[in-house]
Order: structure tokens, then C-alpha cells, then sequence
């Protein structure tokens, strides 16, 4: 007698919409941790977020909107006093030149608005793919994929790519299998679920995971 045969493996495309699917019902209310009311607002936070956890620069972000509360006073500041106020969120040099030439631009040259447009983002100082996808995102509600250490790890895990490292190359490969609508809902839930299951620092609690079933477990 014939043994049965195995179970069908699920193609990329199809592990994909599961993951979609799961982490959606695992975390209906997933978005952006960075606390923010104006668009502007989010490109300082995103700028002062690199290599600093979003809980540190939404308590300095209070103290520089006392000080500076609007993009023009923002711009009108000098670099020596805005870093004074962000460094506790590190490399305090580079990220308040940034701030600082990125809001004067946006007052000089754009109206004191963000512009909706990609690749106007990405010319803006202290700007990159992973900033400017979360401002077409969370902004603008455009089609987005934001490759944070989260994304990249877990889309790794999960097995959505495969030896990925580098963000430009997760991005792309994932706007392959990612419908674009999923695209920035499915970024800030692999946040969540890389905080609480799926972690960097400890063993991942693979057991507790919506996604134990489908999941590749690369790495582990």
C-alpha cells in the first residue's frame, strides 16, 4: 500500500498572504510608535530614531516642540541649540545638522510641507528609503515598505526572503510578494511581534507565535 504523500509546501506568495492574514488578527491596531501630529514632526522623530528606541525620542521630542513648537521655529534654530536638546538620542551632532537643514528646506523651498512624493523625500538631509517609505505610509497612506531591523529580520525567519541583510534588497524583494496595500501595515505589525514573539536578544518565543505553523524558523 501506497504511503500518503506529504503535504504540499507553501509557495513564498502564499506563506506571504498567511503571515498578512495572521499578524492582522494577532495585532489589529498595529502603527507607527513614533509619537507625532504633523508630518514634519515624524521626519525629526524618524531622523532622531537611528540607533535609538522610539520610547527615548518621543520624551526628548516633548521638550524640543516646548521649545521650538512649529517647523519655522524649527528651521530659524541654531544647530548648537537643537542638539543640546537631542542628544540623549545619540550621534546628537549629525542628527540636529539634519533636522536643522531638513526643516529650512522644507520652509524655503516647499511651503512648510512635507512633500508627497518619494523621491523629493529622499533628497531631503538625514532622509533614506526607510524614512521616506514611512512618510508615504503613515502620512500620505501610499503604498509603503519600511525595512527596519524588525522587517528584515523576521521576513528572513518566516522565510518571505531568504539571506537577506541588506534593506534596499528586502524592500525589493518583498514588493514582489507584498500586496502594495499590505505593505505598511505589514511593517509596523513585524515591529510588535518582533518586540513581544519573535525577538533579536532572546529566544524567540516560537511556541506562543501565530505564525509556529508557517513559519521557516531560518535561523534558529
Amino acid at each position: 500500500m501506497a504511503g500518503r504523500k506529504g503535504k504540499r509546501k507553501m509557495t513564498v506568495k502564499e506563506r506571504t498572504l498567511e503571515v498578512i492574514a495572521r499578524l492582522a488578527a494577532e495585532y489589529p491596531e498595529a502603527d507607527c510608535t513614533l509619537d507625532y501630529d504633523e508630518a514634519w514632526k515624524l521626519l525629526v522623530s524618524v531622523r532622531l530614531a537611528a540607533q535609538c528606541t522610539d520610547a527615548r525620542v518621543n520624551v526628548v521630542v516633548r521638550e524640543l516642540y516646548r521649545v521650538y513648537p512649529d517647523l519655522d521655529s524649527l528651521a530659524g534654530a541654531e544647530v548648537s541649540d537643537i542638539e543640546k536638546i537631542v542628544h540623549p538620542c545619540g550621534l546628537g551632532n549629525s542628527k540636529a545638522r539634519d533636522i536643522s537643514a531638513c526643516m529650512r528646506i522644507l520652509r524655503d523651498e516647499y511651503g512648510g510641507k512635507v512633500p508627497e512624493d518619494f523621491h523629493a523625500l529622499l533628497k531631503l538631509p538625514g532622509v533614506g528609503r526607510k524614512s521616506a517609505n514611512l512618510i508615504m505610509g503613515d502620512v500620505f497612506g501610499k503604498p509603503a515598505i519600511v525595512t527596519d531591523t524588525h522587517c528584515i529580520r523576521l521576513s528572513n525567519r518566516i522565510g518571505l526572503v531568504h539571506d537577506l541583510k541588506d534593506p534596499g534588497k528586502v524592500e525589493a524583494a518583498l514588493w514582489e510578494i507584498v500586496p502594495p496595500e499590505e505593505g505598511n501595515a505589514l511593517c509596523h505589525r513585524f515591529v510588535e511581534h518582533g518586540r513581544a514573539v519573535c525577538t533579536a536578544r532572546t529566544k524567540p518565543r516560537c511556541t506562543q507565535c501565530c505564525l509556529n505553523e508557517v513559519c521557516e524558523k531560518n535561523g534558529l
